[in-house]
């Protein structure tokens, strides 16, 4: 073990690979079993891409009306914030897409950021301002917002300034939130109680240099943090135990592949992937 891997979490002489590249800004990993491949997001660009193992990239939607976070719902069906449409929405399995929620009390959103799936199939996605001029807010504030399974969207945390990346723990009693504003850097966390209620809200670590935009949890419960030079693994008690360097600033993460235990990072114009010993969290959805 190294000061670079504390914990034993990489392959001893595992190197990071660069998978693609020549994208503008890279956002919204996320892996499917089901079309083998990751599917992620060049917000920009307006466009989303699909990449598997011996193919490399395709274009998987164009125009993707800006989108960013991508998740899979428990049927593994593919879930997206849409920066250009102000929108949370749903590819079904023909390939149509269903709004899932665009507005709150006759308000339409800000700009749906990311989202995770719990396993009751109640959604969860931040809602900062990134996306869109100030004139075009209608909603006052910056929420984290849930939405049930069987639809009606609730304000689940409202006390952020720009909540972005967040992740359930493994058995999904916590959750943990980034906040980007330039005054706070930091990942939060909650307490979820058996009613989806969110409690605690804690300051879990402060992120510097860069910010936490997209995380994962391992099946561990580590918290792996894109941060300004790269992605960064918190134990449990918010300890740095493991460094991962990129080239490119990182905005976003996920495991994937065999096991679970390849990570992949959206780093601006790169795509990148390191094999580790971690293991993503199984969550037993069909995608």
């Amino acid at each position: 073990m190294t000061e670079r891997d504390k914990a034993g979490l990489l392959h001893p002489g595992a190197a990071l690979r660069r998978l693609a590249g020549s994208f503008q800004f890279l956002e919204g990993t996320v892996w499917h079993c089901r079309w083998g491949g990751l599917v992620f997001s060049d917000v920009p660009a307006d466009k989303m891409y699909l990449w598997r193992p011996g193919e490399g990239v395709t274009i998987f939607r164009q125009p993707s009306r800006h989108a960013n976070g991508n998740a899979l719902d428990r049927h593994g069906r593919l879930l997206t914030c849409e920066h250009g449409t102000r929108r949370v929405v749903r590819q079904e399995d023909d390939g149509t897409i269903t709004v899932l929620a665009d507005s709150f009390l006759g308000r339409r959103l800000n700009s749906p950021n990311d989202v995770v799936v719990k396993r009751d199939g109640s959604i969860w996605f931040t809602d900062p301002p990134y996306g869109i001029a100030p004139e075009q807010r209608e909603i006052p504030g910056n929420y984290l917002f849930r939405l049930g399974p069987e639809g009606g969207l609730e304000i689940a945390a409202d006390d952020f300034i720009k909540p972005n990346g967040l992740c359930f723990s493994p058995g999904e009693g916590m959750l943990y939130v980034s906040d980007t504003a330039d005054e706070r850097r930091h990942i939060r966390r909650f307490g979820v109680g058996k009613d989806n209620a969110l409690s605690g809200g804690e300051v879990f670590a402060v992120i510097s240099p860069g910010k936490s935009d997209g995380l994962r949890l391992d099946s561990e419960g580590r918290v792996w943090t894109t941060a300004g030079e790269g992605i960064l693994v918190l134990s449990p008690a918010g300890e740095i135990v493991a460094r991962v360097p990129v080239p490119e600033a990182p905005a976003n993460c996920a495991f994937g592949g065999p096991g679970l235990s390849t990570l992949y990072i959206a780093a601006r114009t790169g795509l990148y992937a390191i094999d580790t010993l971690a293991r993503g969290i199984d969550t037993g959805t069909p995608g």
